[in-house]
């Protein structure tokens, strides 16, 4: 998803769930397999409606969030929208029928998050409203039930990220508070610390993990805040190094990691960030080129300069979209489903310019 600077919505990628908001779908259909001796059935598609390039959606928007197949958009009359995937309740309209256009959801909205299943939103009063899937808490309410419309979760809330199955917040006194799954088991044990509260103990309510925070911005399996001094910290999964403290340790509680960092963006195993100059620095997984710098390289534990004058970074799974200060959108990493836009399906380990007059960050 990208946002111009005349406030039109642009999407590109796949579309099986009509996350793009265009009004299509991707169709498949399960088939026997060519060879009988295998077993099951294999998808094929029947009706191919990814897009590799972006496709306008509306107009009017000053925000956007792209959750795993569902998307959220605010437009300049402070009503909030949503589209795609709606199995678990994500898009909020009391239903679970997937939407292949927007659907309004509220009005007042100032903030959104869409995360994998779950969607969050904060109102101009501060009130921050959770829906969607629910099993490991995620959803902050206190219990462990799915829901179809908007539940609220705290007051004074100026700020939300959303994880793949846990949730950061932000609130007006510059705390940051966490919840949802604080863990994943493996075969050795309980790995992660996604919360930041010392523990791998999942939370149905808000845990409070720091003081003075002005940004963050939770990954698949972990978290990246920056304090009002500059300073990033990180904690959570570590095993491709996509912290950035030069280890492949998990870390369960916050750990510093670099000063005078302006912005951060995590995706599932890399994270991206900016500097007050305007360099944009990069770790964690490449094993798709998705740090941008001319390599596949597996995965890099510290901080690598990848450019100069960036000014805002949204990353995918394994992709990663960049707007530079002159509002240009540039895309590098995987392309399997068209998600750089630059209408191939080909990897890409360099910076791939996409479109021009895209709306800089406030």
């Amino acid at each position: 998803m990208a946002l111009k600077k005349d406030g039109s919505l642009w999407a590109w990628g796949k579309n099986n769930s009509g996350q793009l908001g265009d009004g299509t779908r991707t169709i498949y259909k399960e088939v026997e397999p060519d060879d009988p001796d295998e077993p099951g059935t294999e998808e094929i598609c029947v009706e191919d409606h990814d897009k590799r390039t972006p496709v306008k959606i509306m107009d009017d928007v000053v925000s956007v969030s792209a959750g795993g197949s569902h998307s959220m958009a605010i437009t300049t009359d402070g009503s909030l929208w949503a589209w795609g995937s709606n199995e678990h309740g994500e898009i909020g309209d009391g239903t679970t029928t997937d939407r292949i256009t927007p659907v309004k959801i509220m009005d007042n909205a100032a903030v959104v998050s869409a995360a994998l299943y779950c969607s969050m939103a904060i109102q101009t009063d501060g009130t921050l409203w959770a829906w969607g899937l629910n099993d490991d808490g995620q959803l902050g309410d206190g219990t462990t039930t799915s829901r179809n419309t908007p539940v609220k979760v705290l007051d004074d809330a100026r700020f939300v990220s959303a994880g793949q199955y846990f949730v950061m917040a932000i609130r007006t006194d510059g705390s940051l508070w966490a919840w949802g799954r604080n863990g994943t088991e493996t075969s050795d044990g309980i790995r992660g610390g996604f919360l930041g509260d010392g523990t791998t103990t999942s939370r149905n309510t808000p845990v409070k993990v720091m003081d003075n925070v002005a940004f963050a911005s939770a990954g698949a399996f972990r978290t990246m805040a920056i304090k009002t001094d500059g300073s990033l910290w990180g904690w959570g999964r570590n095993r491709s190094g996509e912290l950035g403290d030069g280890t492949a340790i998990d870390r369960h509680s916050p750990v510093k990691v670099m000063d005078n960092v302006a912005f951060v963006s995590t995706g599932a195993f890399h994270t991206m960030v900016i500097k007050t100059d305007g360099s944009l620095w990069g770790w964690g997984d490449n094993g798709s080129g998705q740090l941008g710098g001319g390599t596949d390289t597996e995965s890099v534990s510290s901080p690598v300069k990848v450019m100069d004058n960036a000014a805002a970074a949204s990353l995918g799974a394994w992709h990663t979209l960049l707007v530079k200060t002159d509002g240009t959108l540039w895309a590098f990493g995987m392309n399997d489903d068209g998600q750089l836009g630059d209408g191939a399906e080909t990897h890409r380990s360099v910076p791939v310019k996409i479109m021009d007059g895209v709306m800089l960050p406030k």
